[in-house]
């Protein structure tokens, strides 16, 4: 039974996993659209690769749907879902955690809406949004979080993150936005763009 965290919350994976082992997992990432303009809704799953200064490893482990993986495979994009439409993981990330390098402290996960300004979209008029964590070993849903609320004019929110704590793996339910849209984002974490 996954642990559903609320803002701010975290959980051990490796924990959670017990004697089946963590070595793979999937992160989905979902959303609904809650607007009737019949506007089509292309939100956009990314991952960064940080340190422990919050810098990005380098631009290549900066993993979206132009940069499917990180050059080492770490970290895997399932490719753009343009619409939302359906049930279950709009877009999903594959991390190999024996993969990702020593130098990488935590991976985040960031949801972006394309072209949100000339389409006068933002989070405010998303329902249903949630990050869970499966464990690859046999499908198990480990950690989930449903973003519900205080994501009003966002346009792009850092949901979660993955993170290193000893020999540990951990999940962090973020759910933060940033003044700066999803060019903020980035660059606050050293991608060059």
């Amino acid at each position: 039974m996954a642990v559903v965290l609320s803002k701010g919350g975290s959980v051990s994976l490796s924990k959670a996993a017990g004697p089946r082992g963590l070595a793979s997992l999937t992160i989905g990432l979902g959303w609904d659209p809650n607007d009737a303009s019949g506007a089509v809704w292309d939100l956009d799953a990314s991952a960064l690769i940080i340190d422990s200064a919050n810098r990005v490893l380098s631009d290549e482990h900066f993993v979206f749907y132009n940069n499917l993986a990180s050059p080492e495979s770490s970290v895997k994009h399932s490719g753009d879902n343009r619409d939302g439409e359906g049930d279950g993981d709009d877009e999903q990330l594959v991390l190999e955690l024996p993969l990702v390098p020593a130098t990488g402290h935590s991976i985040r996960f960031i949801v972006s809406i394309d072209d949100a300004d000339a389409k006068q979209q933002s989070f405010g008029q998303v329902k249903n949004a949630f990050i869970r964590v499966v464990n690859n070993e046999d499908d198990t849903e480990l950690a989930r979080f449903d973003l519900s609320d205080g994501a009003s004019s966002e346009t792009a929110l850092t949901f979660g993150e993955v993170y290193r704590d000893g020999a540990d793996w951990k999940f962090r339910a973020l759910g933060d936005g940033h003044t700066g849209g999803f060019v903020g984002i980035l660059r606050d974490h050293g991608v060059g763009i």
